[in-house]
Order: C-alpha cells, then sequence, then structure tokens
C-alpha cells in the first residue's frame, strides 16, 4: 500500500467519523456535556433502529481510521 493511498483512505475515513459522530442524536443536550444536567439516568438508555447502526458504524470507522493510522507510522 503506498503512502499516498493511505492519506487518501485517512482523509476519507476522518471525514466519514466526523459525519458519524455529528449524525447521533443526543437528548441531554450540550449542557451536561459540561456537567450540567440533573438526571443521573440519562446516559443510559437502549440504542434502536439506526441510532444502533450509527453507534456501531461509529466504533467501525474509528477503528478502522486508528488501524490506518498505525499502519502508515509502521510504513513510514
Amino acid at each position: 500500500m503506498t503512502p499516498t493511498l493511505l492519506a487518501y483512505i485517512q482523509i476519507a475515513l476522518s471525514v466519514v467519523l466526523i459525519g458519524l459522530v455529528l449524525i447521533q442524536y443526543s437528548d441531554a443536550g450540550a449542557g451536561s456535556a459540561f456537567g450540567g444536567g440533573d438526571n443521573w439516568n440519562s446516559a443510559f438508555h437502549t440504542r434502536r433502529g439506526a441510532e444502533k447502526f450509527f453507534f456501531f458504524a461509529t466504533i467501525f470507522v474509528a477503528v478502522a481510521f486508528t488501524a490506518s493510522t498505525v499502519v502508515a507510522l509502521l510504513i513510514k
């Protein structure tokens, strides 16, 4: 695998990963990211349907991006 091809793969994976993260719905809102929100149980819910697909797709793409980065480091 050439380093140029690997760079294009990493760019594509990063764009897809950013898109998947942005697509995911959060019921908590931005306030709870900084310690807000008074419901202690709001972080735990069952994922169903499309939400479950996007969750696992995000994990898969993140692992693929990490693997491609490790391969790029080993090639150089």
